[in-house]
């Protein structure tokens, strides 16, 4: 049976890519009882009399999946941050760092609107950049008007299935709309008032682009932490994960327990203050939240 891969969802039609040629489908009517949604990016076995009549049999397991934008199997989050209006906040990219930590997806951070920045700013940022890089993420700092940044972020990209994401007014659907300038994602003025952008949602389309799949929505502004535990939290900080062995006890919070290495670093001056302000914040919204109940679950 035929193998490839959902590329675009659309009105209950799946368009699979397979050896060269896209196929029109549908679901197996068992889908629904069995309460499978198939998603872009789903590696799937399908059959097909022509490229306008097929049918899905079966998904392959997913290494994970987005609701927003719903999405499988994604390589690489492009995290969208500006560095002024609104101003660059190490809280929303840790959020979002935290994040795609949870779902080992690959984290590129993109900075915008460096334009824009005096001396004394710029200098924060790059202090920021170099914070960043020294924990092993790519950074990538817009030079507009040139398109070195551009070139090197689908250089980096290349073979990659790659979302976007980033807080409202950064600059998502601008950036989306230089590497797919024929979506035109349309793109709102900043509301002073409300401190955030608007953009037009579209169906989810995986579109091939210097080698790589990009997905033609400006993703989303905001992330829950609702699949994410406690005791999983720390090492989604990766300068936590490289020294946690060094704490007296295994499983260590980095809370008040003696011997806690990661504290030590963070008083030393190692760990960035506002990244372990940043867990603790995260960690408190993780122990104080409502359990989730799934209705389905049987």
């Amino acid at each position: 049976m035929p193998k490839g891969q959902i590329r675009k969802a659309l009105s209950g039609f799946y368009y699979v890519y397979s050896e060269g040629e896209t196929y029109q489908t549908r679901g197996r009517g068992n889908f629904r009882v069995r309460d499978i949604t198939p998603l872009v990016g789903d590696i799937v076995e399908f059959e097909s009399g022509s490229l306008t009549d097929g049918m899905l049999h079966s998904i392959y397991p997913r290494k994970n999946e987005l609701v927003r934008p719903p999405i499988a199997n994604i390589d690489i989050g492009v995290i969208v941050m500006s560095a002024i209006e609104p101003d660059f906040s190490t809280y929303l990219l840790d959020r979002f760092l935290v994040y795609l930590e949870g779902q080992e997806i690959e984290a590129i951070i993109y900075i915008t609107k460096t334009d824009l920045l005096d001396e004394s700013q710029k200098l924060e940022v790059e202090n920021y950049k170099k914070a960043y890089q020294g924990l092993g993420y790519t950074v990538i700092m817009s030079d507009f008007p040139s398109e070195e940044s551009l070139t090197r972020l689908l250089t980096v990209v290349k073979d990659k299935i790659v979302v976007f994401m980033g807080q409202s007014g950064v600059g998502k659907s601008t950036l989306l709309n230089q590497i797919l300038p024929e979506l035109k994602i349309k793109t709102g003025e900043i509301s002073t008032a409300l401190g955030r952008g608007r953009h037009t949602t579209r169906h989810v389309e995986l579109i091939p682009i210097a080698g790589a799949l990009i997905a033609d929505t400006p993703g989303f502004s905001n992330v829950e932490l609702v699949e994410i535990e406690e005791q999983n939290l720390p090492d989604l900080f990766r300068e936590f994960l490289a020294n946690r062995d060094e704490c007296r006890f295994s499983g260590c919070l980095h809370l008040n327990e003696p011997g806690c290495r990661i504290k030590e670093l963070v008083a030393e001056g190692e760990i960035m203050s506002y990244r372990y302000e940043h867990y603790l914040q995260f960690l408190n919204e993780i122990q104080t939240r409502k359990p989730m109940y799934n209705k389905n679950k049987k």
